[in-house]
């Protein structure tokens, strides 16, 4: 079995761009949500806050490439070629002799599309249907229009899971080149911002509605927590085989070296908190390593009313009441396709630097939810080697990711 490396990381996220930017924000302890005054043409929308890239501006790209992409694989593409870069791989050979894969996903694709052929449906009119209408909204656009536009010749895995979206794709990614059935692979996920993005959770009463309040919601694990924040994004790291690294040179981020997916099999949106902790398991079996190990964990930590108290109870089943723990939706809200990749970024670099944020607007720990250690309030310094990642998805999907800090 492979070792299997990250030798890049490219993000494009509404806290920034690049991690200086990041970090500097996320010691200010402020989050990014606002309200969206776009949104207020839906009269019935409940929660109108979300957290939006604001300052994304296209690459100068070829329009033979750009066609093809709505915003979602803008995001996913501009991401990836940020982290090619960081990995001092853009542009060369090895990423289109077919070595390179990908592995990358968001919750679906572009909305405008959907909207033009809506419109068709609903009147009869193809007016505004183009030849790449299906291209931008399909469900695997953000991995096509990767693949396509590096040219990269090997397997292509879409991971089109909602919140796990981006944890499958890194885990699928790492799987692959463990197995030796690719050198290098290219992993994330992708989301855009959209008023029905933020309906589908509006209608399950699981979004937040203080929408004159941005900057005290959402409030992961908080008693007075009164449901998500929609956000957008894009994440991408540059999967490798350990000694194919060496062997050029690379900078080596961290190494993947647990990962565990299962299913609830049980209920849609309701989670269940014996198969995530099973899923926990399972990352640390892969990794071959007792649950104290580990030093750090990255939540989901949605702000959702079932969906913390059931994580809680499978994060305590596992790694009991000691092990420290913050959710960054309280930063940047629920970045859905992008979370899993974003989060571990995040999660691998406080790492390198000793030092993890807390989870914003938690003062009053929900009695209801398993005890957990959570940080809270400042920044926490940590000396750990091992950190792990968890994110859960619509379809009771679970997933677990386990980074471990790379020797010198």
């Amino acid at each position: 079995m492979k070792r299997v490396v990250i030798t890049g990381i490219g993000g494009i996220t509404p806290l920034g761009h690049d991690w200086a930017t990041i970090s500097a924000r996320l010691r200010q302890y402020r989050n990014a949500v606002r309200r969206m005054p776009e949104w207020d043409y839906f009269d019935a929308l409940n929660g109108r806050l979300g957290c939006p890239v604001d300052d994304f501006v296209l690459p100068p790209w070829p329009r033979r490439h750009v066609r093809s992409m709505g915003r979602v694989a803008q995001l996913a593409v501009a991401a990836s070629e940020r982290a090619l870069q960081d990995a001092g791989l853009h542009g060369n050979q090895w990423i289109t002799d077919g070595r390179m894969g990908v592995a990358y996903g968001s919750s679906g694709g572009s909305v405008e599309p959907i909207r033009v052929m809506g419109h068709m449906l609903d009147t009869g009119s193809m007016q505004g249907v183009t030849a790449t209408s299906y291209i931008q909204m399909m469900a695997h656009t953000t991995a096509v229009n990767i693949g396509v536009f590096f040219g990269l010749k090997g397997r292509i895995v879409p991971t089109s899971s909602a919140c796990t979206s981006g944890s499958q794709a890194i885990g699928y990614g790492y799987e692959a080149i463990q197995q030796g059935k690719q050198k290098l692979m290219l992993c994330g996920g992708a989301e855009e911002l959209s008023g029905p993005g933020a309906a589908v959770f509006d209608t399950l009463f699981a979004t937040s509605t203080r929408n004159d309040e941005p900057t005290l919601t959402p409030r992961p694990f908080d008693r007075a927590r009164d449901g998500l924040v929609v956000g957008e994004g894009a994440t991408t790291l540059v999967l490798e085989e350990l000694e194919h690294a060496r062997q050029r040179g690379a900078r080596i981020y961290a190494e993947v070296v647990g990962f565990g997916c299962n299913s609830d099999g049980s209920h849609i949106t309701q989670p269940t908190s014996e198969t995530m902790a099973v899923a926990m398991r399972m990352a640390l079996d892969d990794a071959q390593l007792a649950p104290q190990a580990i030093g750090y964990i990255s939540a989901h930590g949605t702000a959702t009313d079932r969906g913390d108290v059931a994580e809680s109870e499978a994060t305590h089943a596992v790694l009991g009441a000691h092990t420290p723990i913050s959710s960054m939706k309280s930063y940047v809200g629920h970045t859905l396709g992008t979370c899993g990749a974003l989060e571990s970024w995040w999660a691998i670099e406080m790492m390198r630097e000793g030092w993890f944020a807390p989870t914003l607007n938690l003062t009053d720990a929900d009695p209801e939810c398993a005890p957990l250690d959570h940080i809270v309030g400042e920044v926490r310094s940590i000396d750990t080697r091992y950190v792990m990642n968890n994110n859960f998805a619509f379809g009771g999907i679970n997933t677990s990711l386990i980074f471990k800090a790379i020797d010198a």
